[in-house]
């Protein structure tokens, strides 16, 4: 069995202060770096995904500009746009810990890491097949969207897929709280909540 770890959109806009900030998201950046420190061993790779939005672009409905007002379920305020802080991961995420990077959302809406690619333009599905990885645990931002949205395409891919829950932070608790219930319910193993 080979093990691989996503790390989800821990970006600055995803944690305190950023334009879709939630609360905890900094210290889940601490506490994810700790925990990779103690547990690097275990894993074959880490691999981070972010949002990485186009510019100047609605990317494909995902993105309301000023002063459209966004519904916060299928439209959102900008975030994560390329190439701004923004997008860029929260300063406790020590990324020198990361192996594969995965961008995500360019010119369209991207819950999932499985929807991203490499700065090469490589898939995850083809990283994942080099790696022969067979299990995947999962940490980030935010439990009830894009954690959510990777665990069940990697159970839907037949991975053996953990979510560490304690190294989530979520939009809301009762959303988060249904988020998880649904993964178990999916056959996620979730670990800590």
């Amino acid at each position: 069995m080979t093990r691989v770890l996503f790390v989800i959109d821990v970006q600055n806009d995803f944690c305190e202060g950023g334009s879709l900030g939630v609360a905890g998201g900094a210290a889940v950046a601490a506490g994810i770096t700790e925990y990779i420190l103690e547990n690097r061993e275990q894993y074959a790779a880490v691999i981070a995904s972010r949002d990485w939005h186009d510019a100047a672009s609605d990317n494909g409905g995902h993105i309301v500009w000023p002063p459209a007002t966004p519904d916060y379920v299928d439209t959102w305020p900008p975030h994560c746009i390329a190439g701004t802080f923004g997008a860029e991961y929260q300063a406790n995420l020590d990324t020198s810990l990361i192996d594969v990077h995965v961008q995500k959302g360019q010119g369209k809406p991207s819950y999932s890491i499985f929807e991203g690619v490499t700065a090469a333009g490589e898939s995850l599905s083809t990283v994942l097949q080099r790696l022969q990885a067979s299990e995947v645990d999962l940490v980030g931002i935010a439990t009830d969207y894009c954690v959510l949205a990777s665990a069940l395409d990697a159970m839907n891919a037949e991975f053996k897929v953990r979510v560490l829950a304690n190294l989530t932070a979520g939009v809301a608790p009762e959303s988060s709280a249904k988020a998880l219930q649904k993964l178990t319910h999916s056959g996620v193993t979730v670990v800590g909540a």
